[in-house]
């Protein structure tokens, strides 16, 4: 899957893999050592996460049933607890930095598309 911010023109990731199980969810990157760039991990739904037991840092984009960015975390770190975004029904994890190197903030429009 191919994740594209619509309102920068930019690819977020292009190796994107979809969590739309409970187990799938629960699991999520806890058994990955990295998040290569390109890669990013749907969780669909989800307005919430942790990364305990993580081996690195994340961005992280909550978007409501629209695809716009309801909120951003950059470089969410190891053992945390984000806040639960009420307006949101999807999280997508990504690489360190793809936050920034994207200029992707809240308001954006985000479309998930199948390769």
């Amino acid at each position: 899957m191919k994740i594209i911010n619509i309102s920068k023109n930019t690819i977020l990731a292009d190796k994107a893999e979809m969590a739309d199980t409970f187990f799938k969810r629960l699991i999520g990157l806890l058994n990955r050592k990295s998040l290569d760039k390109g890669e990013a991990l749907i969780l669909s739904p989800s307005n919430c996460i942790h990364s305990f037991f993580m081996r690195f840092s994340i961005d992280v984009l909550f978007l409501d049933q629209s695809g716009k960015v309801t909120a951003t975390l950059s470089s969410f770190r190891s053992f945390r607890v984000s806040p639960i975004y009420f307006n949101s029904s999807l999280t997508i994890e990504l690489p360190e930095t793809t936050l920034q190197s994207s200029n992707t903030q809240p308001g954006d429009t985000i479309q998930i598309t199948p390769e």
